[in-house]
């Protein structure tokens, strides 16, 4: 038993020796195949199928995109100024109202006697005011004739003027009648668009009501705040003060369709620190109405035109360990890599600060398999596109047409 043990134990390395030799021979056999196969790809022929681009030389404008928020100029909650009960109301919901416009009224009927009270008040301290003064002009004479006293002239006077100071409380609180009668009128106080009705007509309406009668947003014009990162904050402030007014545009969540177009209207004082950004509003006047509060919309941020600037389509950059590099076509259909320092993005260009020149072809499709040195054969994209649909159409069979040609 131990003898045999022993030979088997012996036998075993070798047996694992001879499997891993018969492994590393199959791997560099396939290995070598791959490598024949690749190379008879590249150096026969069957070049790679490429789209090219052509570098250009044009005055590029600058943009900055970022997600903004669409916000309201002023966004007011109409309260009522006084309590009583809701009589009518004379908008409908979500209608577009003018500022003073009449949005509702309460019962004026008590602060209407209030009136009256404060009224006839004033009215009966009026007339003992006149009376005062005639008795102080009466005095007045008969003091000249030395036929009273100065102490009674003196007595009649202070009395003249303590009428005088209550009768004008006595304005005071008409006019403040008049103000309570006028709030149960209530008016828009910006012109907007109304929400949703938050109380009924018949209940009682507070001036603590916390929820008011209705809200108003402004929405001509109106605003969209969004966040650029700190990085950009200096071409920003640059194009800013060449222009004051910069051009900004609000685009639709797809970012396909234009939205309005705007203008520049302030930065915020700081940066968040939080998040690296900073805040910038801009002003739209929402002629169509097609912006609405709290909705999301991409902006376009117009920093000006770089004139003479090299550029390349953004899909021809690619990011590699060393950096950003595209691949440039030569004379001989073969491609090399080029470094390049990219500049901003211009629309769907990139803006090459170094490293091309104008003239030069870039790969824009088909970079996935390409290598430095292979052979590519350019295709024309937009030709072989058309070739395409114009195939798609109906085809006859036999020199007759098909039956939806028939029919």
């Amino acid at each position: 038993m131990s003898t045999a043990a022993s030979s088997s134990s012996k036998r075993l390395p070798l047996i694992l020796v001879l499997i891993a030799a018969l492994g590393g021979g199959w791997w560099w056999h396939q290995h070598s195949q791959n490598a024949k196969e690749a190379a008879a790809r590249n150096k026969g022929g069957a070049p790679a199928a490429v789209g090219v681009a052509e570098v250009r030389a044009m005055d590029a404008p600058l943009q900055l995109g970022a997600l903004g928020t669409v916000a309201s100029a002023y966004t007011v909650t109409v309260r009522s100024r006084v309590d009583g009960q809701l009589e009518k109301i004379h908008f409908q919901e979500g209608q577009l109202v003018k500022q003073g416009q009449l949005l509702a009224e309460l019962d004026a009927r008590a602060y209407q006697a209030t009136l009256t009270q404060a009224e006839g008040q004033l009215l009966r301290d009026q007339a003992l005011l006149e009376n005062a003064r005639l008795d102080l002009a009466r005095y007045q004479q008969l003091a000249s004739q030395n036929s009273i006293s100065k102490q009674q002239v003196d007595t009649q006077k202070a009395l003249v003027k303590q009428y005088e100071g209550t009768v004008k409380v006595d304005q005071g609180a008409v006019a403040a009648a008049k103000v309570n009668v006028d709030y149960t009128r209530i008016t828009a106080p910006v012109a907007g668009r109304v929400g949703l009705r938050q109380v009924d007509p018949g209940n009682i309406v507070r001036s603590s009501d916390a929820n008011g009668v209705v809200t108003i947003t402004q929405t001509q014009p109106i605003n969209v705040v969004f966040a650029v990162p700190e990085t950009s904050l200096t071409s920003v402030l640059q194009a800013a003060a060449a222009d004051k007014s910069l051009r900004v545009e609000a685009w639709d969540r797809d970012n396909r369709g234009k939205l309005a177009d705007g203008a520049l209207l302030a930065l915020d004082n700081q940066l968040n620190t939080g998040t690296g950004t900073i805040n910038i509003k801009a002003r739209f006047a929402n002629a169509k109405q097609q912006l609405f509060p709290n909705q999301f919309v991409n902006v376009k941020l117009q920093l000006g035109v770089r004139k003479d600037a090299v550029v390349v389509p953004t899909e021809a950059v690619q990011l590699g360990k060393t950096g950003s590099y595209v691949y440039t076509v030569g004379a001989d259909s073969t491609v090399s890599i080029a470094p390049i320092k990219p500049g901003p993005v211009s629309g769907h260009h990139t803006i090459v600060e170094d490293g091309l020149k104008p003239g030069q072809r870039v790969v824009v499709d088909g970079v996935d398999k390409l290598r430095n040195g292979v052979q590519v054969k350019v295709i024309d994209r937009a030709a072989q596109a058309k070739t395409l649909g114009a195939d798609k159409g109906p085809r006859k069979r036999d020199g007759k047409p098909s039956a939806s040609q028939a029919g």
